[in-house]
């Protein structure tokens, strides 16, 4: 990337509670990152929450004393043109529709979670679209930026970026493995620096393979003090199950937060469903949080990213991001956990398919690291996962019925063809109005019935 004076970044969806830790991000690596204009960008629905956001921001900024100019705009095309790197972490449809993407499937006896089984889809559905304009637009606008998503469900609209967009330089971004690389290192009581995990899988799905302190494998280990319920790598927005502890010493490998929805499925069921009938569904949580997250924003005094926005389950993901756009700016060479073109890193999953993996970050993008092939305990589950994501990427690009309902069959987590269709109906009904590609003709007497 040729130098000059300064960046251009556009956040889409700079009106999220995330933004906060994105200027942080940006801010302490200015030295290395010199990003002088920031783009906040949101829609009309979210124009009250860009602008608290947007003025935090800009306080954090000046307290900083960093020049980095902070532009806040609901004219995505002007955001992006000539923009260096593209942000994008959007909702579409708001915490409203992730309410309903939790609770429809619940109300059918499903597991209702965002990213996973019929939540997920239905989340990808709305999203992928408005990702694959931006990314057109960007080929217009910007066509050297570097698109870093951290939209959920990452693993499919990253799927659906490489397959469907013509823009080639696309880049899934997750906290997960951030996180577990962080809470392996506590566990051990060492310095992140001196671990590393070979990850290894796809979005939600991803495995520690090996882990090493230094050049000493400890992967055994790891799984030894996993199986204590004390020690567990969790998540904010996932129960802290304890693993059985045959099971994980059997596995091999170490799973990752998400896994406890495909190794767990009654015992998470039976929580949601709890949560659910006490109205307080993970939705309904992150709702209350994200008010009060909203109230400490608009406080003029506030000029640092407060400290409660760790209560959110999507911490640290512009860390990652900021991690991800430095390595690339400055050639680092490093070695990060990202969503990219598998290339035959993992030699069982389709050569042009997404995967998440340990990738050596260049000025010339992420080259995954090769991995060959996933151990056979873990291999099956993970294409079972990448067909739907295959499938699901495609429903979300043809508006197809009958694709979507395919999805969710091959999904594990549906347990029948008819469930599956019920809840299809359901949550196409409930988002119609962020589902354009469904509402033609013909498809209209399928979901009518």
């Amino acid at each position: 990337m040729e130098m000059k004076k300064g960046l251009k970044i556009a956040t889409i969806g700079g009106g999220s509670s995330y933004t906060p830790e994105l200027v942080e991000g940006f801010i302490k690596r200015f030295d290395e990152l010199p990003v002088s204009e920031l783009w906040l960008v949101d829609i009309e629905a979210g124009k009250e929450k860009l602008e608290i956001v947007g003025t935090l921001a800009k306080r954090m900024v000046e307290k900083a004393g960093v020049p980095m100019e902070i532009h806040l705009t609901l004219d995505r095309r002007q955001a992006l043109q000539d923009a260096d790197f593209v942000t994008t972490q959007m909702r579409v449809g708001l915490l409203d529709a992730r309410v309903k993407d939790e609770r429809i499937p619940l109300e059918l006896g499903l597991i209702g979670q965002e990213t996973n089984g019929a939540g997920g889809l239905s989340k990808a559905l709305r999203t992928i679209p408005v990702l694959l304009e931006i990314a057109e637009e960007m080929q217009e606008l910007c066509p050297n930026a570097w698109l870093i998503n951290f939209t959920n469900p990452a693993g499919m609209v990253t799927e659906a970026l490489l397959r469907y967009s013509k823009h080639e330089k696309i880049i899934g971004v997750c906290n997960v493995p951030f996180n577990m690389h962080m809470s392996i290192a506590k566990m051990l009581g060492v310095d992140m620096e001196r671990v590393h995990i070979d990850f290894a899988g796809l979005n939600h799905m991803v495995f520690g393979i090996h882990v090493y302190v230094d050049d000493q494998e400890v992967t055994d280990k790891v799984l030894d003090m996993l199986s204590n319920p004390e020690i567990q790598l969790t998540m904010k927005n996932i129960a802290p199950l304890a693993w059985n502890k045959t099971f994980l010493k059997s596995l091999g490998v170490v799973p990752c937060p998400y896994h406890r929805y495909y190794y767990k499925t009654s015992t998470i069921l039976e929580e949601e469903l709890e949560a659910f009938k006490s109205g307080k569904t993970r939705a309904e949580i992150v709702k209350k949080l994200e008010e009060g997250l909203f109230e400490l924003y608009k406080d003029e005094n506030l000029d640092i990213k407060p400290p409660q926005l760790e209560q959110r389950g999507g911490a640290y993901y512009s860390d990652a991001a900021c991690n991800v756009i430095s390595s690339i700016y400055n050639d680092k060479k490093d070695i990060q956990v990202l969503n990219v073109q598998n290339k035959g890193s993992l030699t069982e999953i389709d050569y042009d398919s997404a995967v998440e993996i340990s990738c050596v970050v260049t000025k010339n993008g992420p080259i995954p690291l090769t991995i060959g092939k996933l151990p056979v305990q873990v291999l099956g589950l993970v294409q079972q996962i990448k067909s739907f994501e295959r499938i699901g990427a495609e429903a979300a690009v043809s508006g197809s019925y009958d694709k979507a309902l395919l999805a969710l069959t091959i999904n594990p987590l549906i347990p029948s063809d008819d469930l599956a269709e019920a809840v299809l109906q359901k949550l196409l009904s409930a988002h119609e109005e962020y589902l354009p590609q469904f509402f033609t003709e013909n498809v209209l007497s399928n979901i009518q019935g």
